[in-house]
């Protein structure tokens, strides 16, 4: 098989991180620590020309280097997502981290690692591609998480999101090992064909391998590092966290199991069904009793991520298309609620719990209004971007038969709505507890874009709607 350039072409934007950041470890490491501003205009410069070269890459669906590596509508719809959400989770990070004085030029690169990870992890076309990308995502995720050296917590965030997700990378290898062992291949093509009667070596392969992708979507049973990660890290590092790995995680998720595996869809709906109705619950009731906003986040996550599976475990097109959509509204919700969780700053430093949102609505009206919207939105009331999300994959999971599925997410809302209104009164009817320091331009459009979106989705969502559609159309 003869590679030229012009045939690498549906691997550009894979190819651009790649250099870029090459490129930009060489320029930080003889430049030094005056690099930093550099670095960063330059990362989010590779991270949008990406995003313009998947824009541009042809609709039909190419296969490169022998079926591990595919290109097709599904793998740019979710690159997108990635790409949009680690940019805008790069440019709300600069100025916090340099008010923090934890600014290093390492952080922009092992940002454009992570994403290169992510992006080969959605395009992924064996066992082989998928673990690859999987553990280029996470290697810069676990350094990134203790980033602040100087904080016990950050580095025992790293070091317990090292550990766990260590224990979930063999995992996985382990039941990609027995996959290969019974259907005798590790493309997923292969698989599908070979898969035709489920054995029990196989479903004890398929039992592994989710494991290890329930970890990086922190799904229950394998949520335990998320609240502490998420704590933990530097607040850009958990936006980070919320908003891109998830994406493609979810990515691979949905692919394996529908391409591989699309003949023994019985045998791993159960697996699915069940972690689906687990993390609804236990994000709706952990949640609770938080008092620190990124903890809540966290279980928030875990929350959704159990809704966004409702639509995998229909195991339909429509199912599908439910999960895309519900990816692309959970990235921007996450990104608004982290802007203001970044811009949580008094003369005294940095504030991470609920109560200090105290009166916001006297003393910053508009900063109130958009994160009450996106507190409206996560809980999933209409009209909001959130109840749009929440009621495909329902409708997914009602036309699939899935009844209990539906009716526990729906009671799961109704508990989860607590604690996100629980924000609202405190913003809006408690004593103002001190006014924040002004927001930075680029946290300010980050809240902006994303919270005008959950507003607005309503009123045209024919755009997303259609995409996600076209998307989900390219696995079956």
């Amino acid at each position: 098989m003869t590679l030229t350039f012009a045939a690498l072409g549906p691997a550009l934007p894979e190819l651009l991180l790649a250099a870029a950041a090459i490129f930009l470890v060489l320029f930080g490491a003889i430049v030094g620590p005056k690099s930093v501003d550099t670095v960063n205009g330059l990362a989010l410069a590779a991270l949008f020309a990406a995003l313009v070269l998947v824009f541009l890459s042809p609709a039909e669906k190419v296969v490169l280097f022998n079926g591990s590596f595919q290109v097709d509508e599904f793998g740019r719809f979710m690159k997108i997502l990635a790409l949009l959400g680690a940019g805008g989770a790069l440019a709300m990070s600069v100025d916090w981290l340099k008010a923090e004085k934890q600014s290093r030029f390492e952080f922009a690169i092992l940002i454009l690692l992570s994403t290169l990870g992510m992006m080969v992890l959605i395009s992924a076309g064996d066992l082989l591609a998928l673990y690859m990308g999987l553990e280029l995502m996470s290697l810069a995720l676990y350094v990134i998480a203790a980033n602040n050296r100087d904080s016990v917590r950050s580095t025992e965030a790293g070091l317990k999101y090292f550990v766990l997700g260590a224990l979930s990378s063999g995992m996985l290898l382990y039941g990609a090992s027995l996959i290969y062992g019974f259907t005798g291949s590790i493309n997923f093509a292969q698989i599908a064909n070979a898969a035709r009667e489920p054995s029990l070596g196989l479903i004890f392969g398929i039992v592994f391998m989710f494991a290890g992708m329930c970890f990086k979507v922190s799904a229950v049973p394998f949520h335990m590092w998320t609240p502490d990660v998420y704590e933990g890290s530097p607040t850009p590092v958990t936006a980070f966290f919320g908003a891109a790995p998830k994406v493609a995680a979810m990515a691979v998720f949905v692919r394996f199991a529908i391409e591989a595996l699309p003949n023994v869809t019985h045998q791993w709906q159960q697996i699915v069904v069940f972690v689906s109705l687990a993390s609804m619950v236990l994000g709706a009731f952990a949640a609770i009793g938080q008092r620190n906003l990124k903890r809540l986040m966290a279980y928030s996550s875990i929350g959704h991520m159990g809704y966004a599976l409702v639509g995998l475990a229909a195991g339909t097109e429509q199912g599908v298309r439910g999960v895309l959509v519900y990816m692309a509204v959970y990235v921007a919700m996450t990104l608004g609620t982290f802007a203001v969780i970044l811009s949580m700053r008094r003369k005294e430093g940095m504030v991470e719990n609920y109560e200090d949102l105290a009166g916001l609505a006297r003393t910053n009206p508009v900063m109130a209004f958009m994160l009450a919207a996106l507190m409206f939105s996560l809980a999933g009331i209409p009209p909001l971007a959130g109840f749009l999300a929440k009621y495909y994959v329902f409708l997914a999971a009602i036309e699939a038969g899935l009844y209990t599925l539906a009716v526990v997410g729906v009671l799961a809302s109704v508990v989860g709505a607590y604690y996100y209104l629980r924000i609202v009164k405190v913003m809006y009817f408690d004593e103002p507890a001190g006014a924040f320091e002004p927001m930075p331009g680029e946290l300010r459009a980050v809240l902006a874009v994303s919270g005008l979106f959950t507003v607005l989705l309503f009123a045209y969502p024919a755009p997303l709607l259609a995409a996600a559609g076209v998307a989900a159309k390219a696995l079956f």
